[in-house]
């Protein structure tokens, strides 16, 4: 089977021929198999024989408000810049860790009416040469195209502003955060039309939206339902609309959440985040008729073939039972993982993943 037809039986809860294999790895991690012996230029779907996933990402659908990209300092372990969004950031190299936030353009109403502004949908915002060079081999050689844009409460809470003021701001001056939500929203929604109608007839929108951190919800329910489901809700009915699936990434022990998620209708949960107590095995029981689920594997134990082996084999037949599982970490492989350590997770899980 081709990894479409891997994630067509997936989404519709039934079993294909083994479990789809795949993951988010750091730049750093890439660099370190390299170094181990993986050739540079080869991607690493091809190299450990695993699912052939395409996430067409937010540089080439551009949500954010054009900002200038600024460049203030660069030496050869870091670079120090302004991006399209606003944040200025210190990022190291190879990137192997979350950036540095120093700093936010968009950090009130008054700069957010500026931003707001710089945030029309305009064709110029898609790169047509990259769908136009790539779309027809991806359909032929069975790939998974997923829509990875960043919109909604953690691009406008991370990749924009401040984590801090937009918490404040949810409950001091909850409109203001809708309106950002939302527009960003609309934005999403104009640009993914105009890429379906030129007939990129993608598989799946993949939303990375972050609500939890370890101990729970990043904020309660009731501002949840008043200023981020709405604009969640628009987006999952434009999916459904155009007959393709939804998933959505977040991070953080978002357990109290889950049953509102699946009744709003996304498709598809990620990653389990099982250090800050996500459960893959209780999701499944719970849920697992209703909902895919991607990761719930600790990447702690990835550098110890002894601990990633005993979680695999006392998780994973849990986790593929009647289709509806997809395997990955617990969100992306650090480089504390080697070569020959994922080379035997991957070799581990379509051995144990055979339905």
């Amino acid at each position: 089977m081709t990894t479409h037809d891997r994630m067509k039986r997936i989404y519709a809860h039934e079993e294909p021929d083994r479990v789809p294999v795949t993951d988010w790895f750091w730049e750093s991690t890439i660099e370190r198999f390299i170094t181990e012996g993986m050739p540079r230029g080869v991607s690493f779907e091809e190299y450990f024989d695993i699912d052939k996933f395409v996430y067409f990402p937010w540089e080439y659908i551009d949500t954010s408000p054009r900002f200038p990209r600024i460049v203030f300092e660069e030496t050869e372990r870091y670079v120090i810049y302004q991006d399209p969004w606003g944040l200025k950031q210190k990022q190291f190299k190879p990137v192997s860790a979350t950036c540095e936030h120093i700093g936010s353009l968009v950090m009130d109403r008054d700069s957010w009416e500026k931003a707001k502004e710089r945030m029309r949908p305009d064709k110029s915002r898609i790169n047509w040469e990259y769908l136009k060079k790539n779309f027809k081999t991806w359909r032929s050689d069975g790939w998974w195209i997923s829509i990875m844009p960043w919109f909604g409460i953690d691009t406008v809470s991370t990749r924009m502003g401040n984590m801090e003021t937009v918490l404040f701001a949810m409950a001091d001056d909850p409109e203001w955060v809708k309106d950002m939500c939302d527009t960003t929203c609309d934005l999403l929604l104009s640009l993914l039309s105009m890429i379906w109608d030129a007939g990129y007839e993608f598989d799946e929108l993949h939303v990375c939206d972050d609500m939890g951190y370890r101990n729970g919800l990043l904020y309660s329910k009731q501002m949840w339902k008043e200023i981020v489901m709405p604009y969640q809700k628009r987006t999952v009915d434009w999916v459904h609309s155009h007959g393709i699936k939804i998933q959505l990434h977040s991070c953080g022990n978002i357990s109290a959440l889950i049953p509102d998620l699946t009744d709003l209708g996304y498709d598809m949960l990620n990653p389990l985040e099982v250090k800050a107590g996500m459960d893959l095995v209780k999701v499944k029981q719970e849920f697992g008729d209703r909902l895919v689920l991607r990761g719930g594997f600790d990447a702690r134990n990835w550098d110890s073939k002894e601990k990633s082996e005993a979680e695999i084999r006392g998780k994973l037949p849990k986790a593929m039972e009647h289709g509806g599982y997809v395997f990955a970490c617990d969100h992306s492989v650090p480089d504390s993982v080697g070569l020959s350590d994922y080379r035997f997770i991957a070799d581990l899980v379509k051995e144990i993943g055979n339905y």
